[in-house]
């Protein structure tokens, strides 16, 4: 976690109007609301249009398969140091089929050992997006495996969850109860 404290103060729960509840997809539908929607959710206007787009990228009409979605969301929030995104997706990207050995290897270079081709183009291309807003030639090549969509849709998810973990670090929203601090990710 970037801060230790928070610099927007999320909603108490008992102040989450029937507004922000519908809007919550059916994972996040059970239990306290979690802080980053309860913190994005101070500014009702702009929650309700984040909702919608992020709600895209984590539902079937994003052609990347949950497994692909969630292993570059997950490298997106490691490079951009993002300890409650990561946490977030930890869980998330298990039960889409990711393996705890495969999640601690997200944390390294694309080059490391275990990935398979396809993998490898998906995590490269997600590091020259965090780092240059742009697929070199040499990679969009390389990820002839996706459909035109499906690269769209990698450009599109790397996008959003940039954006999540500069409202996460900036806002300082801090962890739910249930989630647990990456070591790696600790300031």
């Amino acid at each position: 976690m970037r801060l230790s404290h928070y610099r927007i103060k999320p909603l108490d729960e008992a102040d989450i109007g029937p507004e922000i509840r519908s809007m919550l997809g059916d994972r996040f539908r059970v239990g306290p609301v979690p802080m980053i929607f309860r913190t994005i959710g101070r500014a009702l206007k702009a929650y309700k249009r984040f909702m919608p787009w992020g709600g895209y990228i984590l539902s079937e009409a994003n052609d990347l398969s949950p497994r692909d979605r969630e292993l570059v969301i997950l490298r997106t929030g490691f490079n951009w140091k993002s300890g409650y995104e990561w946490a977030q997706h930890v869980r998330i990207g298990k039960t889409c089929g990711l393996t705890d050995p495969e999640i601690e290897r997200i944390k390294r270079s694309p080059d490391t050992e275990g990935w398979s081709i396809e993998d490898r183009m998906l995590l490269r291309a997600t590091d020259e997006l965090t780092e240059d807003a742009f697929v070199t030639e040499q990679t969009w090549l390389a990820l002839d495996f996706l459909t035109e969509k499906q690269k769209m849709d990698l450009v599109m998810t790397v996008g959003q969850y940039t954006q999540v973990c500069m409202m996460l670090n900036s806002f300082g929203v801090q962890l739910d109860e249930d989630l647990l601090a990456d070591p790696d990710l600790q300031k």
